[in-house]
């Protein structure tokens, strides 16, 4: 069993202990320690971590056998570690500890917000690395999640005292707790002063006022519920200077106030559409007019189509065969030869400028050569991955100059 300091005094940031036993863990060690001021990951709040004499402490985890083990890293070979009986100096991160007590006692001031306003139950609590969640049992109206936002600033700006008492479970059954408590036996009880009062075993504030401010980021339905997305203290700041800044960026981009953004943007997203349908028409009318140059240069070729039968002799029959290096996407090659290919008797094949070589076959509905086929020939030939149809098909990847390509198609189209 460790003797858990952060009980009493979670403002405590340096303590002496004596090691109790070791184990080695990931290419490091697990310390336990007969008594400890670091927290361990629980309850929804993260662990600490610091120092052991010169070993850095990175996880701190709660056994089942009621002791707290220290995960520590081993920086250099030939690094010692202590023994069992020795005795050992911690030190605690206290920015990351502060920081998780500000989120932490935020976190039961806007959840009893949350309750005494609406009677909307927190269900759980998580605490990460930049923002901190609690789950309400129901879904929450912006009106509502502002409110209480509203009160437990009021909370925090009166500088309430945030107490720790310990309680037998007789006693916690007559205290006018938030949350039924999920253990039995001897409770650790957090006090907000004529506010709130919950079991948790967090490490929290003394005054609420340290808490600095409690401003909710973000909010989304989640699970029949709402979760709220909340920052306190210096995670508030620090969200408040990334939005001014963004804000200043974009203000200053756009020529226009912070207060102008939303109406600016708005109207820029209608100019974009506006511009984005007008350009697909011009791209449209360009195609039609591209597609008619490339017809208009077919040559007439006879193709030799296979018999649907045994019995049946080859026939031949006159198509008009486009074969061309065009610079565009596969888009735009599809676009182009379905549109020659609207009319009967093309047969057309347009492979793109760029390598790796983009190209896409295509037949009008009257001719009965097969797209698929003839790109499966030029595939194996230059690599590549494609398929499609009889009518058209497309591939891309392949690896050869556009004028190897395209005689390779027109051997395996007219043949």
């Amino acid at each position: 069993m460790t003797e858990r300091l952060y009980y009493t005094d979670p403002y405590l940031r340096e303590f002496d202990a004596r090691v109790t036993r070791i184990e080695p863990r990931d290419g490091g060690a697990l310390l336990t320690l007969d008594r400890t001021a670091f927290y361990p990951t629980s309850g929804g709040q993260p662990f600490d971590i610091g120092a052991l004499d010169d070993l850095r402490v990175v996880d701190a985890v709660d056994e089942e056998d009621g002791s707290i083990g220290h995960v520590v890293e081993i920086d250099r070979a030939g690094q010692a570690l202590p023994a069992p009986g020795q005795l050992v100096h911690g030190t605690i991160d206290w920015a990351r500890r502060f920081d998780h007590m500000q989120q932490h006692t935020g976190q039961h001031v806007l959840s009893a917000a949350f309750d005494r306003l609406f009677g909307l139950r927190t269900v759980s609590f998580h605490l990460g690395t930049a923002s901190a969640t609690i789950d309400l049992a129901r879904e929450a109206s912006i009106r509502e999640i502002a409110a209480a936002e509203d009160e437990a600033n009021r909370i925090v700006w009166e500088d309430r005292a945030v107490s720790i008492r310990f309680v037998s479970a007789e006693e916690a059954a007559r205290l006018p707790l938030r949350k039924e408590p999920a253990r039995s036996g001897t409770l650790r009880v957090i006090d907000v002063e004529s506010f709130d009062l919950s079991a948790c075993g967090g490490t929290h504030v003394s005054r609420t006022g340290a808490i600095g401010v409690i401003a909710v980021a973000a909010s989304e339905r989640f699970k029949g519920g709402q979760r709220v997305e909340f920052v306190c203290g210096g995670r508030a700041l620090r969200r408040f200077r990334s939005l001014r800044d963004a804000v200043s960026a974009a203000g200053r981009l756009l020529s226009v106030g912070a207060d102008d953004l939303p109406a600016t943007i708005e109207r820029l997203q209608i100019d974009a559409k506006e511009q984005k349908r007008a350009s697909a028409g011009l791209q449209a009318e360009l195609a039609r007019y591209q597609a008619a140059d490339l017809a208009a240069s077919a040559e007439e070729v006879r193709v030799r189509l296979k018999p649907d039968t045994t019995y049946e002799p080859d026939q031949e029959t006159t198509v008009r065969l486009v074969l061309r290096a065009v610079d565009a996407d596969a888009a735009g090659l599809k676009a182009l030869t379905t549109s020659i290919t609207s009319k009967p008797g093309y047969l057309v094949a347009l492979v793109s400028t760029a390598l790796p070589a983009l190209i896409v076959i295509s037949r009008s509905s009257d001719v009965a050569v097969q797209a698929n086929a003839a790109l499966s020939v030029l595939l194996q030939a230059f690599g590549g991955r494609g398929g499609g149809k009889a009518d058209v098909a497309q591939g891309g990847g392949l690896d050869a100059a556009s004028s190897q390509i395209l005689a390779a198609a027109r051997a395996a189209l007219v043949s």
